[in-house]
């Protein structure tokens, strides 16, 4: 059985690696130890007995607006239902802070939209463009996709 809940600082370790398993493939962006820390009260974990097998975020841009980042499942874990579970949770948390949109950057862009989120041009997100983005290693050519949805 897979419980969801709050990540603890004890993720952490397991997180890291989830995170650099999909980024060594080039399938998501790194994150750095101290960045999983920091925003520990974002993320989300799935865990199946001792292993943790699934984490997302949502971080709060703006006042009608949080994006839903680090979004990763163990290989073994995907197409059962562990990523749409943790965004069907990020979202109802962003519902209830009354967030008007939810948005996310991917290279997995068919998953969200199958989730009700739209294809925007990065360009309209300029909240994340100037506070993230701009120190991001790709930036000014990044190529995820960006997508959007009403919450």
């Amino acid at each position: 059985m897979i419980m969801y809940r709050k990540a603890r600082l004890a993720d952490v370790e397991e997180m890291l690696d989830l995170v650099q398993f999909f980024a060594d493939k080039g399938l998501m962006l790194p994150r750095s130890r101290h960045a999983l820390y920091e925003g520990i009260r974002e993320y989300r974990v799935a865990r199946a007995g001792d292993k943790l097998v699934g984490i997302g975020a949502l971080r709060v841009l703006w006042r009608d607006l949080a994006e839903i980042r680090t979004l990763a499942t163990a290989e073994e874990y995907q197409k059962q239902g562990v990523g749409r579970e943790i965004v069907r949770l990020l979202l109802a948390e962003a519902e209830e802070m009354e967030c008007a949109s939810v948005f996310t950057l991917t290279y997995q862009a068919r998953f969200f939209e199958m989730m009700g989120f739209r294809r925007v041009e990065k360009d309209s997100l300029p909240q994340k463009v100037w506070q993230e983005c701009i120190n991001c290693v790709k930036f000014p050519n990044c190529d995820e996709i960006a997508l959007v949805r009403e919450v």
